[in-house]
This record gives structure tokens, sequence and C-alpha cells, in this order.
């Protein structure tokens, strides 16, 4: 399983939300660079970018950060945040991004969507934010009475290979992970790679998730107080990425 920290970027600085409420934020640093680069220093390969200005202004704000941490690190970033048209997600892959994540767009234009993931196919994550099982859009501040499951299904019919599903009700509290509703979804869409977000609060997270059969896990609010470090984080990726290797030239 690919551990994924994640950085929120609101005016340009690293941030994080409390169940998605922009009113209960904290800045963790002055500058995400210096985040990204301690996290590929310590031998993490991916990282999670998400442009809170960006999804609630429904358009790309904090371009250059991507830019500067795709241009000044290694690490395979996925995008997320306002990247609703084809001039945001061209904007986004300029800057480096290797992966963006959509799931207003998906929401809200599902055409659009899918001729994105008909054109650049792994590319293209789906973004599935839930409350209580229920899709959230536009930064969690717009609710909807489509499951989760059926959005995720419907894509993955439509080609979306990897999902990110973040329980919003789990999110920033470091009180534990969505296990359940994981389990549900890999369970009825198996064919999904599934990345779990949310909640995450201490390495049994990590590995209870990885059990499961989650492809990826991101990790933000318990790196940044402490919880887990990212020295750990580096250790476990270097161990199941040598595991991997190990499986895959068995066969």
């Amino acid at each position: 399983m690919f551990l994924i920290p994640a950085i929120d970027i609101i005016d340009g600085k690293c941030v994080r939300l409390t169940q998605g409420d922009y009113s209960q934020k904290k800045i963790y640093n002055e500058n995400p660079l210096e985040v990204a680069k301690e996290f590929e220093a310590n031998g993490l390969l991916r990282l999670h970018l998400v442009d809170l200005d960006g999804a609630k202004a429904k358009k790309i704000i904090n371009h250059k950060v991507l830019e500067k941490i795709c241009t000044q690190t290694r690490l395979c970033v996925d995008f997320g945040g306002g990247v609703q048209d084809n001039e945001n997600l061209k904007i986004a892959f300029e800057c480096g991004a290797k992966q963006v994540t959509g799931g207003s767009v998906a929401f809200k234009n599902p055409p659009l969507f899918e001729s994105w993931l008909a054109e650049f196919g792994e590319k293209i994550i789906l973004g599935a934010d839930c409350q209580n099982e229920m899709i959230a859009i536009s930064g969690w501040e717009e609710k909807t009475t489509v499951s989760v499951f059926d959005f995720i299904k419907d894509f993955q019919q439509k080609g979306a290979k990897y999902a990110i599903c973040t329980d919003i009700s789990k999110d920033g509290l470091l009180a534990g992970t969505s296990i359940e509703l994981y389990k549900k979804i890999i369970a009825q869409i198996p064919d999904i790679q599934l990345i779990a977000s949310g909640g995450v609060t201490d390495m049994n997270d990590v590995r209870e998730l990885a059990e499961i059969g989650c492809f990826g896990a991101i990790i933000g609010k318990a790196i940044y107080e402490g919880r887990i470090t990212v020295k750990e984080l580096g250790e476990y990726s270097h161990l199941t990425h040598e595991e991997g290797i190990k499986i895959n030239t068995q066969k």
C-alpha cells in the first residue's frame, strides 16, 4: 500500500482543516515546498496536494505552489482543488502534476469527466468525498443525495482506475478511519484502486487499511500533530515497496 502524505494549501501556506470547515484552519508551515522536501528526503514517493482556495473558487489558485513542488522534488504529485474545466486541467498538468483528482467536476459535469478518463486514463483520479455515505462536493460545502457506492461504481465502469474516498465526518479529528466504509467499497467495487483518506491517527490505522486491501492511504493531520513521524512513514513505505518487489519477482 502506498502511503501518501497530504499538503493542503490556503494563501500559499500549508494548513489543515477540521471536517472540511474553512473556519477551523490551522497553519502548520508557511513554506509547503519545505514540507514536500522533507517527505521526499524520508523516502516517500507520492504527495496529495490540495488547493483549498481553488476548491472554493472553482479554479486553480495556488498553481505556483504546485509548480515549485513538482520542479524541485521528484514526488509523484496528485493534485486537486479547482480543476473543473479543460483549462484548469491543462494548468495542473503543465505545472507538473502526475495525476489530477476530480470530484465536483465528476458530479456536475459527468460527460467532461468521462472525456478526461478517455483521454488521460490513469492520470485522472475520481474524488469521492462523502458524509453519511453521500457524496459531498465543492470543498465539501455542498452535500448531495448520491450514494458514494453508486458514484464510484458508475465511474469505474466508465474507466476510472483510482478513487480517493474521504469520510468528512472523520477528517482532521484524529479519531480513526472509516474502515467499515472502505471495506464496503472494496467489496462492492473490487476493480477500483481505493485510496483511503481522513482520520488516520497512527501506524495501526495504516496497517489496518493495508490489510483490507486499500491501494493507498492519505495521511495529513497525524503527521503535522506528531502522531506519526515522517521517518515512520518512510520506513514503512520502504518495507512495503521491497515486499512488493519480492512478491512480483516470485510470480
